[in-house]
């Protein structure tokens, strides 16, 4: 059997590098389309790199790899990540959070493993399906709206 090449407790650089790359002098963007449920994060912060009237509607290089590296950051459903070529990883939350969004997932933040069908998914974060009707569990696919789905008023209020 095969080892990591890295401790459970580290994060290996190809571990977030999941769905389409978007690359740019310094930097590389990820999207996986899946996981995002539009919280608009990356629109909001960096309007002239995340433009879904453009095509490709992620342009990294119209913004500096440090900001761009940023604003992914800020991204709560793990839908985008980034490499930097200069080779830092994006690193875990210390201490691992959790949020519950009103009507919605429970967002996660930190150094995750997360058990999928396809097995074993590595994060740094997340959020996860709370009403059951995802269609890419655990993670949520804002499937919760569609149906109505409501997380009820004492929830609602934490």
């Amino acid at each position: 059997m095969t080892q990591p090449s890295h401790t459970p407790e580290e994060l290996a650089p190809t571990d977030l590098a999941q769905g389409k790359a978007y690359t740019a002098p310094g930097i590389t963007v990820y999207y996986d389309a899946r996981r995002c449920v539009h919280v608009a994060n990356c629109i909001r912060g960096l309007p002239q790199v995340f433009d879904t009237a453009q095509r490709p509607w992620i342009q990294p290089w119209q913004g500096s790899a440090e900001r761009v590296a940023a604003v992914v950051r800020t991204c709560p459903t793990g839908a985008l990540h980034y490499a930097l070529e200069a080779g830092e990883a994006e690193t875990p939350a210390i201490p691992t959070t959790f949020h519950l969004i009103p009507d919605g997932p429970l967002a996660v933040s930190g150094n995750l493993s997360i058990q999928t069908p396809r097995g074993e998914v590595r994060e740094v974060r997340a959020a996860l399906c709370r009403c059951g009707a995802s269609s890419n569990k655990p993670f949520c696919d804002g499937t919760h709206a569609k149906v109505g789905w409501k997380s009820g008023d004492a929830e609602a209020s934490s």
